[in-house]
């Protein structure tokens, strides 16, 4: 067995390795990391991990899988060796994410609103008031603070030229930053001495950070001393760990739709002491099953008049329904447009180039080539509803090749980026370059975004996926993005 834990850790050919060079060697912004690392030794780096993976399991850290038929709450796979983030990139990072975040909270505002870049043609008007996630009943409707998007995530994978590139948007109800402060946790308690050698920002920041970007959007008069709720479908629920999380770091009440109701376009929550006002919820129910009266009338998850409530700016709802519009797949493409129409300026993050199907020469390039592309559906997620051209079976083509002829308008597809790689804890005791990306999160409040010094690094941890999503059998890390160095 090797004498340190990287002695016999090789990079992947044609990728970028996050932490070592082609030729092996530490990148130089992160050596002084990599020697602590080392230090560590084979065997006590292997019972930290064993360590971690008990502490997690112990604390209920969990994630659960709807396609899963035991129907079992799983532990999220945790890799105790960091994905390491250098300073001056994580500053023009957070710039780009701001920019994006910026410019996305002002194309969802015109689309319920002027609709000004639909009437100037930058973006077609049949395929944004085509998309999913486009609401036509709320247009007009402005939410409390004039904030949509409160909590995104976005992610970005890095390419073999080492270039990060923004993958998707997540913001309707993006998960998992309830990960990202247990990672650190843990990293913190078995990895102290190389934890201190990095020097790292802190990510404990975030529930702080998310409670008061909630009181910063609640109604007008109601901003000194708000009543904000985390509202859940339930234990049920796969994220349902990070709902709890959140509510019990933030202070607020974790609520059932039970819990609540509305009564003269006003939100309250049942309590023991009689009904409370409410002001601020955030939701992490999907807005199709939010209100019975406004949207599914099947629904078992609402609150039957919420939506009144929220169209008279009585309470808000985080983050604000309609924001699928904005992170339809079929519209991500034109995020770059967007930046140029509100903000006119470049983008500064680069983004993955993209086919959209429902333009008949691309449609025409991608279903020509399949064996070359990722496609993937705009409504997905997790994963799901996607080909991997390059290692799929004829068969598996020709039925995604009649599914784009069918509907168009549902997919679009990309090359497959050879993404970034970054050493992985594999047992019995070894490391491996695994494939990761990253999801940063972003709060929004009336004074601009905030972006959290860390994020999710999901790793693949199958030898040669690509798909990183827990859902796919993906772990995570902790992202140690570093203070500048004195």
């Amino acid at each position: 067995m090797s004498e340190t834990i990287f002695d016999a850790y090789s990079t992947l050919p044609g990728t970028y390795d996050e932490l070592f060079t082609s030729d092996g060697e530490p990148r130089p912004e992160f050596r002084h990391v990599i020697d602590a690392l080392e230090t560590e030794g084979l065997e006590a780096f292997t019972r930290a991990q064993a360590a971690a993976e008990r502490t997690l399991l112990e604390q209920g850290v969990t994630f659960s899988v709807y396609t899963d038929q035991r129907g079992v709450e799983k532990i999220f796979p945790f890799c105790l060796m960091p994905r390491l983030v250098a300073h001056a990139e994580w500053t023009a990072m957070e710039q780009g994410l701001e920019q994006r975040m910026i410019a996305l909270g002002m194309f969802v505002d015109d689309v319920y609103g002027e609709q000004r870049i639909l009437e100037a043609g930058v973006i077609p008007r049949e395929l944004v008031l085509g998309a999913k996630g486009y609401f036509p009943a709320l247009h007009g409707v402005k939410p409390p603070g004039g904030v949509r998007i409160h909590i995104a995530g976005v992610d970005l994978v890095r390419d073999h030229s080492g270039k990060l590139q923004v993958l998707e948007d997540n913001l309707r109800t993006p998960s998992g930053v309830s990960y990202v402060v247990e990672n650190r946790l843990v990293s913190k308690r078995y990895m102290a001495r190389v934890f201190e050698a990095a020097r790292v920002n802190r990510v404990d920041v975030y529930p702080g950070k998310l409670a008061e970007t909630l009181a910063s959007v609640s109604p007008e008069h109601d901003k000194d001393s708000p009543c904000i709720v985390v509202l859940t479908p339930g234990p049920y629920n796969s994220a349902y760990f990070e709902h709890s999380f959140l509510a019990r770091t933030m202070g607020v009440e974790l609520v059932q739709p039970a819990d609540l109701f509305v009564d003269d376009d006003r939100a309250f929550l049942r309590t023991t002491r009689g009904p409370r006002r409410v002001h601020v919820i955030y939701r992490r129910i999907d807005e199709t099953f939010i209100d019975p009266e406004a949207f599914r009338p099947d629904s078992l998850l609402g609150v039957p008049g919420i939506m009144c409530a929220y169209r008279k700016g009585n309470v808000t709802l985080a983050n604000a329904p309609g924001n699928g519009v904005a992170d339809d797949k079929a519209i991500y493409p034109y995020v770059p447009d967007m930046i140029k129409f509100y903000l006119d300026e470049a983008p500064k993050l680069a983004q993955v180039p993209t086919y959209v199907c429902a333009r008949d020469e691309d449609k025409r390039y991608v279903v020509d080539h399949l064996s070359e592309l990722v496609v993937k559906a705009v409504d997905e997620a997790g994963g799901y509803g996607m080909l991997m051209g390059p290692t799929a079976s004829t068969a598996e083509r020709s039925e995604f090749r009649r599914r784009i002829e069918a509907e168009p308008r549902k997919y679009i597809a990309q090359p497959r980026v050879e993404i970034s790689t970054c050493p992985t804890w594999i047992a019995p005791g070894y490391a491996e370059a695994r494939r990761v990306d990253l999801r940063p999160y972003i709060l929004t409040s009336p004074a601009g975004p905030w972006v959290l010094p860390g994020g999710l690094t999901r790793v693949a941890l199958t030898e040669g996926s690509y798909v990183v999503n827990s859902s796919q059998g993906g772990g995570s890390k902790d992202t140690w993005v570093l203070k500048e160095r004195r």
